[in-house]
């Protein structure tokens, strides 16, 4: 038996000179073979998406089942691609390729920043990204709170009956609930809120859930960052609107304008303050001599018999406050 287990022990160590067995040899080299090839393909087709589409969302796929991974995929057919991996993959295959001229433009250095956690790509084929992300983040799944993730949202219970027999007090008396029985069943005295945004769900907390059939959270692809040519954004950039965005652009050239107009150095933005001020300073200078052109003959009009304007004025609200009159009054009598 000793002879045994040394050949044995001498086979499993790869020290036997006796040919190996062949289908045990066809059965290992061919699996290793495939899956570096698989490796490779999925390497080539990272950095290949990147350089064909170059506008990205990164998400974020914690809680997402295969299910719903697979809807989401059937609605963004045509239009867009989802592609997941393993962060050291992803980490490889863009550290191998960052270097290389005819990658260099697509900045993988900033993507690398972002590789953390459960994430994934949506590389966008066709339409708008804001799009794209409203049909990623529409499919949402019901969820149960667990114990130990992190609470997406406040969750109250409401006053009044919950619906649980009076010996399930003890889970209530955990979490420090005041409660009270009537007429058979357990109710709260008070609104309470029982998961805070952003802390982890406890055990207590998830069971108490469990027994009232409340399912306070929804799980789907979350988009975290946005990948446009060589650029990375955060998610809410896509939130800006053309109205938002010519408000943020106008407020920013007047305050061109007004800098513009401190330093006395003119700009585009200013021309139009600076032509302004010019007008009001030869009105000015002109009320006061004897000269006149087109533009200030209503100015010095006014200066001459400021009476005129005053009455003028007073007659305005009067002319508007009688035509609706007028108006109400002709009505009864049509």
């Amino acid at each position: 038996w000793l002879k045994s287990f040394v050949v044995k022990l001498i086979g499993a160590a790869g020290l036997c000179f006796s040919p190996p067995n062949s289908e045990a040899e066809a059965d290992m080299a061919p699996a290793d073979a495939v899956k570096l090839a698989k490796k490779n393909a999925y390497l080539d087709k990272l950095v290949t998406l990147f350089k064909d589409y170059p506008r990205v969302l990164v998400i974020q796929a914690d809680h997402v089942g295969s299910k719903q991974f697979q809807e989401i995929r059937t609605s963004l057919r045509g239009r867009a691609e989802i592609v997941m991996g393993k962060n050291t993959m992803i980490r490889t295959a863009l550290r191998l390729n960052m270097e290389k001229e005819e990658y260099a433009h697509l900045n993988f250095d900033k993507v690398l920043e972002i590789v953390k956690g459960n994430i994934g790509f949506v590389f966008v084929k066709e339409g708008d990204l804001n799009d794209v992300r409203n049909e990623i983040q529409s499919n949402r799944v019901p969820a149960a709170a667990r114990a130990g993730i992190v609470a997406q949202c406040d969750v109250q219970l409401p006053v009044g009956p919950t619906g649980l027999d009076p010996s399930q007090t003890s889970f209530f008396q955990a979490l420090n609930i005041a409660t009270k029985i009537v007429k058979g069943q357990i109710e709260l005295v008070s609104q309470v809120n029982i998961i805070t945004t952003g802390k982890r769900v406890g055990t207590s907390e998830a069971v108490l859930l469990k027994k009232l059939s409340i399912e306070p959270f929804a799980f789907g692809l979350n988009v975290l960052h946005v990948y446009d040519n060589g650029s990375v954004f955060e998610a809410k950039v896509l939130d800006l609107t053309d109205d938002m965005l010519t408000m943020k652009f106008m407020a920013g050239l007047k305050n061109i304008a007004a800098f513009s107009r401190e330093l006395g150095v003119p700009c585009e933005a200013s021309v139009a303050h600076a032509v302004a001020n010019g007008f009001r300073n030869i009105a000015a200078l002109c009320a006061e001599i004897d000269f006149t052109f087109s533009e200030i003959e209503t100015i010095k009009e006014f200066f001459a018999d400021p009476s005129k304007f005053a009455s003028l004025a007073a007659a305005a609200p009067a002319a508007a406050a009688g035509g609706g009159g007028g108006a109400a009054a002709a009505a009864p009598g049509g």
